[in-house]
């Protein structure tokens, strides 16, 4: 496994750049520290991590009536050491900055001491790192093996356009299991709405008592050891909690190092999936912004297409936004009938059928019902793509279509 833990040579560059940035930084502060964030300060990253996270921490008592003007306070600051940054808009503004071949994503925060002084959920990372390198001090290659592991099977993310389960819950768990093993091991035995409560801030049951309804609708509860009010996985899909279930069963029945890598999807792997099967493959450009934003987007886009195809049956259909935008749909037909029958209400409602009689030309009863006969407009499977790539709720979610193959 070692090839999810940074070697000597990785981490000297990694190392190199996070301290000369923070050197340049704090050098033109004033009543302000950058400090080192995120997995980078928790010694938890994968090899090849490109982004390094740095908090700006702002004296609370001074500016916590200001929370709202700090993004404002530092930018003009990081225009004058990193004239390539850009602002990026978020529940408060951060910035990202290309620096030696990384991107550091530099967010202002509030110094605080504890979870309750937060004006911001960002002013509680630093506490989250404090937890983690005192709690998980000798597991943080294990808690790279459930990195790297929900990353391979896209399980790996909180953003709204995956669902998943983020590095900080993946944190809590290895640490509350105590190994990457035993951590899916119990994954297993989760049924939903299972608590993990590392600190036991709650009796049994009594944290859907205590913690807002609205932050308890994933299928698993993590209560935040830093924040008791908070539920880490908040953003937990039930897809990808069923998903871990699958692929921890498969990996724990025969573990290989396999079920560490991402496989990307590519134009052979679909036709290989596919068989005979005739299918969609989308090359996709994304627009530009908020990697959440612009991947929430992406997946609009995608189910939309989803919907649109239903009529070819669909079988299979996946996407993916990294490193690039793919989509691709596996069917069972190439082409629809030239006559669509669309059923319409039965002959005793004489108000609905008539309604139903004046939308279509050509009707028929049958069996107490109305029916319609419409002529399907672009039956063959790759006219029928075109026409709906064109359609404008699809374009104002992708930038571009750069090359699709329908076979």
């Amino acid at each position: 496994m070692s090839a999810i833990i940074p070697n000597k040579e990785e981490r000297s560059k990694f190392e190199q750049a996070y301290t000369l940035f923070l050197k340049k930084l704090n050098a033109q502060l004033k009543g302000a520290q950058a400090i080192l964030g995120g997995s980078s300060a928790k010694d938890t990253w994968l090899p090849q991590s490109h982004d390094i996270d740095v908090f700006v921490a702002y004296d609370h008592k001074k500016y916590a009536e200001k929370s709202s003007q700090l993004s404002g306070l530092l930018e003009p600051i990081l225009e004058k050491l990193f004239p390539k940054l850009e602002r990026v808009n978020g529940s408060r503004d951060y910035f990202q900055i290309p620096f030696q071949d990384y991107i550091f994503e530099v967010v202002p925060i509030l110094k605080i001491e504890k979870a309750e002084q937060a004006v911001n959920l960002t002013d509680v990372s630093p506490l989250h790192t404090k937890w983690v390198n005192g709690k998980g001090k000798k597991l943080k290659n294990e808690i790279r093996k459930a990195k790297a592991f929900f990353k391979a099977h896209r399980l790996y993310g909180a953003e709204s356009y995956i669902n998943g389960f983020s590095g900080y819950v993946l944190e809590i768990l290895v640490i509350n299991y105590g190994s990457f093993d035993k951590l899916l091991q119990a994954a297993l035995k989760w049924s939903e709405k299972t608590v993990i409560d590392y600190e036991n801030y709650y009796q049994k049951g009594m944290v859907f008592y205590e913690i807002n309804k609205s932050k308890l609708l994933s299928p698993l509860i993590v209560v935040d050891p830093v924040d008791k009010a908070r539920n880490a996985a908040a953003a937990l899909s039930l897809e990808k909690f069923q998903t871990l279930k699958k692929v921890a069963r498969a990996y724990l029945k025969d573990p290989s190092e396999d079920y560490f890598q991402q496989e990307q999807i590519s134009l052979a792997q679909v036709k290989k999936l596919a068989k005979r099967l005739p299918f969609v493959y989308l090359e996709i450009t994304p627009l530009k912004g908020k990697r959440d934003v612009v991947g929430a987007k992406l997946l609009k886009a995608f189910n939309f297409l989803q919907q649109e195809l239903a009529s070819f049956q669909l079988q299979q259909a996946a996407w993916d936004y990294s490193p690039q935008t793919i989509f691709y749909f596996i069917l069972t037909k190439k082409e629809l009938p030239p006559v669509e029958v669309r059923s319409g209400p039965p002959l005793k409602l004489k108000n609905f059928v008539a309604d139903f009689k004046k939308k279509n030309k050509e009707t028929f009863s049958q069996d107490g019902r109305i029916y319609a006969r419409l002529k399907v407009v672009h039956p063959q499977l790759a006219d029928f793509l075109q026409f709906t790539l064109k359609k404008r709720y699809f374009k104002e979610k992708v930038a571009s279509v750069v090359s699709k193959v329908v076979v």
